[in-house]
């Protein structure tokens, strides 16, 4: 068995640009780049072709909409405004350590994470309780190019851990995503129904299978 968790909403809390658009034509501009007017609605319509349950990273797709308006954004400055305008704050969430310390007892300890920006994962774990060392493997969509609910992404993540897929129990707070370990096999928890400090307590007493679903019983 492997233990993977959700980052944002499971083990952190981070706080979201309210208007994501205009934080990120600030930044643009900041940059030297001529945001088109109809900004809002560039930065909300579908430039990139990609199959269902694809990642489109961020930087891309702003890339893609300013050129949908004959805008070309000069070298990085895509990537750079997107990075900056999603720069977190972060709160790493009660009983998140603990739940990794005894996941890591266990086995293997990986992190899967949708995620369309760069960089932004690794920002927030440098900047939470986390302990970086304690993750075997860490996937996120932007990296591997399939968000959760997709299999390829849970398929990735046992991958580089070393399990068959049906062998994950996943740790997240939205049935939605998370929960779709289940269609590979594997055993889902929700922290919505079960706080991390619970999640440690199970792990550390064998008792993981009463707070999962979907799968088989958990080892």
């Amino acid at each position: 068995m492997a233990i993977s968790f959700d980052l944002f909403g499971t083990l952190v809390a981070v706080d979201r640009p309210a208007d994501p658009a205009a934080a990120v034509a600030t930044e643009l501009r900041d940059r030297g780049v001529a945001v088109p007017d109809d900004w809002p609605d560039a930065y909300t319509e579908v430039h990139v072709d990609a199959p269902d349950g694809a990642e489109v990273p961020l930087p891309a797709h702003v890339s893609a909409a300013l050129r949908s308006r004959g805008v070309d954004a000069p070298a990085n400055a895509a990537r750079r405004a997107v990075v900056s305008a999603f720069d977190p704050e972060v709160r790493t969430r009660a009983g998140a350590v603990s739940a990794l310390e005894a996941a890591a007892e266990r086995g293997p300890v990986g992190l899967l994470s949708n995620c369309a920006v760069p960089e932004l994962v690794a920002r927030t774990l440098i900047r939470s309780d986390l302990d970086r060392d304690a993750f075997d493997a860490q996937v996120t969509s932007v990296a591997c190019g399939w968000r959760k609910p997709s299999p390829q992404a849970f398929e990735t993540l046992a991958g580089n851990l070393g399990v068959p897929p049906a062998e994950l129990v996943h740790v997240g707070d939205d049935a939605r995503t998370d929960g779709g370990v289940t269609g590979v096999g594997g055993r889902f928890v929700d922290v919505n129904g079960a706080s991390l400090r619970r999640v440690a307590a199970a792990i550390r007493e064998d008792s993981l299978s009463d707070l999962a679903s979907g799968g088989s019983p958990c080892p």
